[in-house]
């Protein structure tokens, strides 16, 4: 594995990630902030040239670093990858700098982090262009469901993941580095994260969904996560009952990771699940895979699969192309980052990236928050909405707190 090597500064005393973030903000660097799921320790890395592709990257031979990429990966949003140039850990609370960093910028950078001004915050990136749109009311969305279930019934599709967007003003109070804690002790299962990268915008997020991991046991993982309900009151899962409608849809999902595997002609892998899982406020189904690549001879897994998997049918929906084509059509707003991808590339823990569900995108003075739900032809429209509703919650607790 690779990982940033050399001190940036001999800090007894050791930085706060609340002076590195401020540091960042104030030099308009792009930054990525991350806490991997059952796990306390937060990592970050700083890149002063955020890089951007047409396709998604292959990771195998990538540098250290952050990889965020949109819903759809050859449309209007780039794929940027965050070179790890800084890398911060909170345990150590020291800075490393890969050995290719412009020395002058970490220079700059460290001098920015001596004068950070305790309690007083740098404002985040926001979008270069802000796209508008109009949140979908019940009335609407619920219309867009029965047509999705319409069609779905005539056989044009098995499934499709439909979502809407609900904008919420910024409490007065609101403060990103509180926000991002907030999210860490509400949401241990969760991989939570922060991005800001300047011209972009700033990112949120708590999501329960591996897409694609490699260890540092060289084991990759990806799960098959659908179906939702309310988690109990108890927190316990052993009074969850499961209708057809969310188990068809979760069994979707499974057979749609299988797919991929025999595309690439790959068939040891374990296989546990489907069980129920706990996610932030909500219940899921959810199936996990694994591939040890001490055993079997696969360097590229990793970016192969990726490239299968995404959008999965947990996001888009199944067959994929004509469910992608009827989200475009009738959703009535860019997803942009919204059921992309990000996480970790070659850091010390691995390769580690994640679905970006439950999150939101920070304006000015605004959040936008992100939901959607998985229509089947067995699908109540009503209970979709109140699906998103429920989802919505995740990150409109973080809200709420200030």
């Amino acid at each position: 594995m690779k990982q940033a090597a050399g001190i940036a500064e001999e800090n007894t005393q050791g930085y706060t990630l609340e002076q590195v973030l401020s540091a960042a903000l104030s030099q308009q660097q792009a930054i990525a902030v991350w806490r991997l799921p059952l796990q306390t320790e937060v990592q970050a890395c700083i890149a002063f040239a955020p890089q951007t592709t047409a396709a998604i990257p292959e990771l195998e031979p990538s540098p250290a670093g952050f990889l965020f990429c949109p819903f759809v990966t050859d449309g209007a949003e780039s794929n940027i990858f965050l070179k790890a140039d800084i890398s911060y850990n909170s345990f150590t609370r020291q800075l490393s700098t890969a050995p290719d960093a412009p020395t002058e910028k970490v220079s700059l950078f460290i001098e920015a982090i001596a004068q950070v001004e305790n309690g007083k915050p740098a404002a985040w990136s926001t979008p270069a262009n802000p796209a508008r749109h109009t949140d979908r009311n019940e009335e609407t969305f619920i219309a867009a469901v029965s047509l999705a279930v319409d069609v779905i019934r005539a056989e044009a599709m098995e499934k499709v993941v439909l979502s809407r967007i609900n904008t919420s003003p910024l409490p007065d109070a609101f403060s990103l580095h509180k926000a991002f804690e907030k999210m860490q002790s509400s949401y241990p299962n969760a991989f939570v994260s922060l991005v800001a990268i300047p011209g972009v915008g700033t990112w949120l997020g708590a999501s329960p969904e591996i897409l694609v991991s490699v260890d540092q046991q060289q084991v990759f993982k990806t799960v098959a996560l659908a179906g939702t309900q309310p988690a109990c009151e108890d927190g316990s899962t052993a009074n969850a009952i499961w209708r057809q409608k969310e188990i068809e849809e979760q069994g979707m999902v499974e057979r749609y990771v299988l797919s991929c595997f025999k595309k690439l002609r790959l068939r040891e892998y374990s296989e546990v699940g489907p069980r129920t899982v706990i996610a932030g406020n909500l219940m899921h189904l959810r199936t996990d895979f694994k591939v040890d690549l001490k055993e079997v001879d696969f360097p590229t897994l990793g970016t192969d699969m990726l490239r299968l998997l995404h959008p999965t049918s947990a996001v888009c929906g199944l067959p994929k192309e004509p469910a992608l084509r009827f989200i475009l059509d009738h959703e009535g707003y860019d997803r942009s980052y919204y059921s992309g991808f990000l996480g970790p590339v070659n850091s010390i823990a691995g390769t580690h990236l994640f679905v970006n569900l439950r999150c939101m995108q920070l304006l000015e003075h605004e959040a936008v928050l992100y939901a959607g739900a998985g229509i089947t032809g067995e699908s109540s429209p009503e209970k979709e909405w109140q699906e998103t509703q429920h989802k919505l919650q995740t990150m409109g607790k973080i809200l709420s707190d200030f």
